[in-house]
């Protein structure tokens, strides 16, 4: 019989996480962050140095040191967000954009992703959390998860522009489609639109309305779920109650 191929902590390569992904999910930084780290020579793991990020490791039983600290599992943290336009859903931007981070400065708060994304155009309601298979959860296409938008438009469309929306499109090889669309209100020359969605393909709901000639003036996110945006003010950020997290989970 061929030998399992094992590392240095003596378990099977295949067996835990990688170190990268096990600095990530501990809440300390970001997987890519975490890369660098290791890199540089600053993270032990047993008392030994790695500078292998693809090292697999038991977070419940390997002691992983970075600068001399003990890296321990941080609370649980479960955040909305009023994402305000302009800022990009990203931790870092090669562009020197400003980033969902820059709301979250002065809070007392462990590494954070956001869950899912809304493009730099777009804005409302964004969570972040350092539990990933909560994020996970929600993000599963399978969770069918629905979320809601109000999109200001510069047309007023018509019942029968509204209902080839609901049909839906096919746009470089790829469908969208969406559950529900409905005319909120209307006034001069723009229309402000209902439209949610079970899935979240790339700039979705300007595709689809770009498909039949409508311009996005603006797209805020008010749900996902059952979970409103309420009155929570742009820009700012707070932790979700526990009755707002039996909301995601039901």
């Amino acid at each position: 019989m061929t030998p399992r191929h094992t590392h240095h902590t003596g378990r099977p390569a295949s067996a835990g996480v990688s170190l990268n992904r096990a600095l990530s999910k501990l809440g300390l930084c970001s997987r890519t962050q975490a890369q660098v780290l290791i890199a540089a020579g600053r993270v032990r793991v047993g008392g030994k140095v790695v500078r292998d990020a693809s090292l697999r490791v038991d977070m419940s039983r390997d002691r992983i040191v970075v600068d001399g600290d003990a890296v321990v599992a941080e609370r649980k943290v479960y955040l909305m967000l009023n994402k305000p336009r302009g800022v990009v859903t990203t931790r870092d931007d090669p562009q020197q954009r400003d980033t969902v981070y820059a709301c979250l400065e002065g809070l007392d708060l462990p590494y954070v992703s956001p869950v899912g994304r809304l493009d730099k155009a777009s804005e409302g309601l964004l969570l972040m959390t350092n539990d990933t298979r909560f994020a996970n959860r929600l993000m599963d296409p399978a969770s069918h998860l629905p979320k809601t938008y109000h999109v200001q438009v510069a047309t007023v469309p018509d019942e029968t522009t509204l209902d080839e929306l609901r049909t839906g499109v096919t746009v470089d090889g790829e469908t969208l489609t969406a559950n529900a669309i409905k005319l909120l209100r209307s006034g001069g020359r723009t229309a402000w639109l209902e439209i949610v969605l079970d899935e979240g393909k790339n700039r979705h709901i300007r595709r689809l309305l770009a498909a039949h000639g409508i311009e996005v003036k603006r797209l805020i996110r008010i749900a996902i779920g059952s979970l409103p945006l309420g009155n929570l003010a742009k820009g700012t950020a707070r932790h979700l109650t526990a009755e707002e997290l039996a909301l995601l989970a039901a």
